[in-house]
């Protein structure tokens, strides 16, 4: 047993023994769980009528201490996405409390939803409140100066999990590591109790993050399509696209790359012409084995490009392949010559009949409503539970939609390249950003039953102006249970 998970075990098993200890100068707690599974539901404001803000941790508690308000009632406001408490006489959904040092109290919520909020991640104080009121923690407090992180991607690579992010904020100035951050840990992992993650960090200067891809140049660098491979000598190889940016409208640099594992940071193996659209790693990868051989299909949101699951082709632009539409044949076809036919492409040849309609891919629309969801990006894996191919994406909004990038939707098809036309919405984020999303299959568990997926929670393009401390700019987790009553809207199998 690994020494995270030894930890995890003596964490938890403390909480079982001891519960929770009360103590006089501790602050009073509030815990909010949820009503159908009993764990804490992180996320969840609580706010006093004179706007005091606390925001439940990862295990759903909230610590309370402010002189003038103990030992007297009071009233919170709780609101948080995809729960409620039922409204009271006037119409304030919310809780009383009479709060007194060392004291605790719980409440239940509803979820509205199908996806449960696991929690943050990433980031400072994941299991801050439970600290504060004693409780026993399975994650540091601070993990390698991380306080925010973006877009993550994550595969099984040399007997552990590799993990990798985009931009990441340090404590010390906001300019933190912009040449992507990775992280290892072991491969059985328990998402409910939380993941520690053992960071890379620099030789030169332990204390700080190691670049992952140290280009000379300025600019963020990212990394998209993540996988892994083995070369000519059957060792595994990680591979993905970097892009260099100066902005996100102002691409500078782009290629594929490869994790050197002597010098402990990606270097680039493949630069690729900034005129270049597709024909390299993007996305999400997902290996899948078929008729014709082995493939990396890539969700970009849908998996309509695809390259031979070999390290020198991988490696090689001209290897890629895209679905396109071909007006002429009035046929679906994989090809090299254009890119592959977007959702947004395909609605405009439908439009003007030049698709006959039986022959849509991309025209997703919600199962009972048939309103049509235009998606932004997407995770698609196989599920053994389902035996589907299923789909986590996050919705491109419009005025009348919750938030223009935070509505969560759930899909299957036969085939990883779709089609695609049936989904229902299975975790929301009013005025809010959850994008990226990124479903974890190797944390699947009982048969694919319950699987788990993560984006990233963040004020960027939502426009509201107010943060919630210590979320935004992080990871935040669902987990999603397969059995539930509101899978049977997909049809086939719903209970063992």
């Amino acid at each position: 047993m690994s020494f995270q998970s030894r930890t995890l075990c003596v964490s938890f098993l403390l909480v079982e023994l001891w519960g929770f200890a009360q103590a006089p100068d501790r602050p009073f707690g509030i815990q909010i769980v949820d009503a159908e599974t009993g764990r804490g539901v992180p996320l969840m404001e609580l706010r006093t009528v004179n706007d005091i803000r606390c925001v439940t941790d990862r295990a759903g508690w909230a610590a309370f201490s402010e002189p003038g308000l103990m030992k007297r009632e009071l009233f919170f406001y709780l609101s948080g996405p995809g729960y409620e408490v039922e409204k009271d006489g006037f119409g304030y959904r919310g809780i009383r409390v009479t709060p007194r040092l060392g004291d605790t109290a719980t409440f239940k919520v509803k979820r509205l939803q199908p996806a449960e909020r696991i929690g943050r991640t990433t980031g400072q104080g994941i299991f801050r409140d439970s600290e504060l009121l004693g409780l026993p923690v399975p994650v540091p407090a601070l993990m390698a100066e991380v306080m925010g992180q973006d877009s993550v991607q994550a595969v099984p690579y040399r007997n552990q999990i590799l993990w990798l992010w985009g931009d990441t904020n340090n404590p010390q100035y906001p300019l933190g590591n912009f040449r992507t951050t990775c992280a290892n840990t072991p491969r059985l992992l328990k998402p409910e109790v939380g993941i520690v993650f053992d960071y890379l960090m620099d030789a030169a200067r332990p204390s700080r993050l190691r670049q992952m891809m140290p280009i000379k140049e300025q600019g963020a660098v990212w990394l998209f399509g993540l996988l892994v491979v083995r070369d000519d000598d059957g060792e595994e190889v990680a591979l993905a696209h970097y892009g260099r940016y100066l902005s996100l409208s102002a691409p500078a640099e782009q290629g594929i790359c490869r994790l050197n594992d002597t010098s402990g940071v990606f270097e680039s193996v493949k630069s690729i012409d900034m005129s270049e659209t597709w024909r390299f790693p993007r996305g999400n990868a997902v290996r899948v084995t078929e008729a014709g051989g082995e493939f990396f299909y890539f969700a970009f949101p849908f998996s309509h490009t695809r390259v031979r699951a070999k390290f020198r082709e991988v490696c090689d632009p001209q290897s890629y392949e895209s679905l396109a539409f071909d007006q002429v044949s009035q046929t679906w076809r994989w090809q090299k010559e254009s890119p592959p036919t977007s959702q947004k492409e395909e609605s405009v040849l439908l439009n003007a009949g030049h698709m006959p309609d039986h022959l849509a891919r991309y025209q997703f629309k919600e199962v009972t409503s048939g309103k049509t969801v235009t998606l932004h990006r997407a995770s698609i894996e196989w599920n053994a539970w389902r035996k589907k191919w299923v789909l986590i994406g996050v919705q491109s909004g419009g005025k009348e939609d919750p938030s223009p990038l935070g509505e969560v939707w759930y899909a299957e098809s036969d085939a990883v390249a779709g089609p695609w036309t049936r989904g229902v919405k299975v975790a929301t984020h009013p005025r809010y950003s959850f994008y990226n999303p990124v479903h974890h299959s190797f944390l699947d568990s009982e048969e694919g039953r319950i699987i788990y997926f993560e984006g990233t929670y963040s004020l960027e393009f939502s426009g509201n102006p107010l943060a919630p401390a210590r979320y935004d700019y992080n990871q935040l987790m669902y987990r999603l249970d397969l059995s539930g009553d509101w899978i049977g809207a997909m049809g086939g199998r719903v209970k063992k």
